[in-house]
């Protein structure tokens, strides 16, 4: 008997149709922005801007000499003011990333000082090409959403390391970008690179494919050159983060709460300030956090603390429904091993459960020192299984398959039915690299670990993937305006 219940529905059917969770309540949330706002209202932060005092002093906040004191109700209006989604296109203009609500992206690290070579695993100073090469991974990879540099070139002006970062991202991947920038000079080159792809600032203000990254000092110090480069963003109307780097019982509280005080209120300055110097400007806030270990004298990025005070500057940041930046799937470890798989893949989870909207990190090693290729391939695949496990269990009358269940009977198979050829393949996820093969089969294949598998995987990448390419015209004018800018740096 085939019953079918598909014109009936239920009364305030509750549906939970992914999975989020949350580390503070909205009590919470409330109690530590209130908190923040007293500071800046009652201490206030270090702005050692000039123009930027004068916007701020205009706007009505206090100042006495570096020292401004922000009212809380200029604070909360910017706050408001701030855009509650961004969105962010590849380099053809696109729609990419919807930076919102919680929607969750990944990309790999940045500004590590070593790289693991593709090739030879030699761990060694990066150069150009290998920014390159993380362009063609990430452009290549499906679950790498954005871009970053996984190192700075020592093989260029260091100078302008920045403008060849960018350069070679542009020309090995469609996807969009996340870029860092120096001081307000490389920022005024890379927004000219930005308009040679895009046509026109108004264009690429309108189909942004890159954000500028602007890391806060720190413990509510703004430094001069920090806040000139959130001036320029919001003057030329181009998509910024503004984050900080806080350190656990050092340059913030010993308590993750003291900590999200400190980190929330060094960030609503860079919203208020962008704010003040045009309302609606794109800003997505955040925050990279760890712990000080003292036993080994390192930042350890594999620890616990990275993931759950991230996971609460993240919904701090959705209570106030600013678009959100955060850290995870780095590890301490030195190889490719079970240690790194376990700090990557837990962190990972984490942050997308936490409904973080940019998540960068990946492939870093050594507590963010080395940058490997081969573990963003692995990180691909530990955000399939993210993204299958957050996605969560639809529940529909045809997915509920009663019908069918009646229709095969107890101690039946379902193999050869219809609705089964209909959801396997998209109801399951499917590895990449992960190995199911049966023990014979692995071993005739040649016991390859998912290390090596991986290790194939990024040089069959790097020899056969053929990002899109730019025009020659385009192509030159990013060359010109890379040589005008280190003539004048």
């Amino acid at each position: 008997m085939n019953t079918t219940r598909s014109n009936f529905t239920r009364a305030n059917f509750e549906v939970n149709q992914t999975i989020h969770w949350k580390m503070l309540s909205d009590d919470q949330c409330e109690e530590i922005y209130m908190t923040a706002l007293e500071l800046l209202e009652r201490t206030g932060a270090e702005i050692l801007n000039k123009e930027a005092q004068e916007i701020l002093e205009k706007a009505g906040c206090w100042v006495d000499g570096t020292r401004v004191r922000i009212p809380s109700a200029l604070a909360e209006w910017a706050a408001k003011t701030a855009p509650s989604r961004v969105t962010l296109c590849d380099r053809k203009g696109n729609r990419a990333l919807r930076v919102e609500t919680t929607y969750s992206y990944y990309g790999p690290g940045q500004r590590n000082s070593f790289v693991l070579d593709p090739q030879t695993g030699e761990r060694r100073k990066p150069i150009k090409e290998d920014v390159a090469s993380a362009g063609v991974i990430c452009d290549a990879l499906k679950n790498i959403d954005f871009a970053l540099s996984n190192g700075y070139p020592t093989d260029v002006n260091e100078a302008s390391a920045d403008l060849h970062v960018f350069e070679a991202l542009l020309t090995n991947t469609t996807k969009p970008i996340i870029q860092y920038i120096h001081d307000v000079k490389q920022a005024q080159a890379i927004l000219d690179m930005g308009v040679a792809v895009a046509g026109s600032l108004r264009e690429l203000q309108k189909n942004p494919f890159f954000v500028f990254l602007i890391d806060a000092d720190g413990t509510l110090v703004h430094s001069d050159e920090t806040l000139a480069k959130v001036i320029f963003a919001a003057k030329n109307g181009v998509p910024f983060i503004y984050h900080t780097n806080l350190i656990l019982g050092d340059t913030a509280p010993a308590t993750p709460a003291g900590t999200l005080v400190v980190a929330l209120a060094d960030v609503l300055v860079g919203v208020l300030l962008g704010q003040l110097v045009r309302q609606g400007t794109p800003i997505i806030a955040g925050g990279i956090f760890t712990i000080d270990d003292q036993e080994n004298g390192i930042l350890p990025w594999g620890a616990p603390e990275v993931s759950l005070v991230g996971t609460g500057m993240t919904n701090l940041l959705r209570s106030l429904r600013i678009p959100s930046f955060g850290f995870a799937g780095a590890s301490d470890s030195k190889i490719s091993d079970a240690q790194m798989g376990l700090e990557e893949a837990f962190s990972m989870l984490h942050m997308g459960l936490s409904g973080t909207n940019l998540i960068h990190g990946c492939g870093l090693l050594e507590y963010g020192l080395t940058g490997s290729l081969v573990m963003l391939v692995i990180g691909d695949e530990i955000v399939g299984m993210t993204r299958k496990i957050i996605n969560g269990i639809e529940v529909n009358e045809e997915r509920l398959a009663r019908g069918v269940i009646d229709a095969v009977q107890p101690g039946g198979t379902y193999l050869g039915e219809e609705h089964t050829l209909k959801y396997f393949r998209d109801e399951f996820w499917w590895p990449t690299i992960m190995s199911r093969d049966r023990i014979k089969d692995w071993t005739e294949t040649g016991s390859k670990s998912l290390g090596k598998r991986a290790a194939e995987r990024v040089q069959s990448i790097l020899q056969t993937h053929k990002p899109e390419k730019l025009s020659d015209d385009v192509v030159a004018k990013l060359k010109e305006i890379i040589e005008k800018a280190e003539a004048a740096l």
